[in-house]
């Protein structure tokens, strides 16, 4: 070592020894080795590099590597197939969910058309109408119904000539049968 400006610095021969030893101070904790049998002998005439001491001291130092075991492989695939498995019913959830809301969207769109076409016609007749509408592979059935409509007050009060108009949509969806049903009321002209 050489003092220079008040500090102390390692000659350049020795810094690599200092770097090798701060490289190796976790290994040299784990296993016994020093850095000498760290350090492979230069091959002379007659001998080999794998028959030397430091060698085999490498060799065991390569046996005790961290690494896992199969054990513990199998249980992290486990683990994670487990929880893809839920992901998977996740996902399968989400799909039939955003299926039910383009359906009810979509019968929704049906039971106000048929009340707007309803009431296009100006004061409704009695009766009732039906008809199926395709619309990819969703069937929905549809049914309108306009019937009088007379609350006690209304009857009290000498007013009549109201209907009310009624749309019914149904379709198929999984193993189930659903079922929308739309109102509204329409008043006589002369009222």
């Amino acid at each position: 070592m050489r003092l220079l400006d008040d500090r102390i610095v390692p000659k350049p021969d020795s810094l690599y020894q200092a770097k090798c030893r701060m490289s190796l101070r976790g290994a040299k904790r784990r296993s016994n080795l020093s850095l000498e049998s760290m350090r492979l002998p230069r091959a002379t005439f007659g001998g080999s590099r794998n028959d030397s001491p430091a060698n085999e001291a490498l060799q065991a130092n390569r046996t005790t590597v961290a690494a896992f075991t199969f054990v513990e492989v199998l249980v992290a695939l486990a683990v994670v197939s487990i929880s893809l498995l839920g992901l998977l019913r996740l996902h399968l959830t989400s799909i039939t969910m955003a299926d039910s809301a383009q359906a009810t969207s979509k019968a929704v769109l049906l039971a106000r058309g048929k009340i707007a076409e309803t009431l296009a016609l100006g004061y409704p007749e009695i009766g009732v109408d039906t008809g199926i509408v395709e619309n990819d592979t969703l069937e929905l059935r549809w049914r309108t119904e306009v019937s009088d409509f007379e609350l006690p007050e209304l009857v009290e009060a000498e007013l009549a000539g109201l209907r009310r108009v009624s749309v019914d949509v149904a379709w198929n969806q999984g193993i189930g049968r659903k079922h929308l049903q739309m109102s509204t009321c329409v008043a006589d002209g002369k009222l």
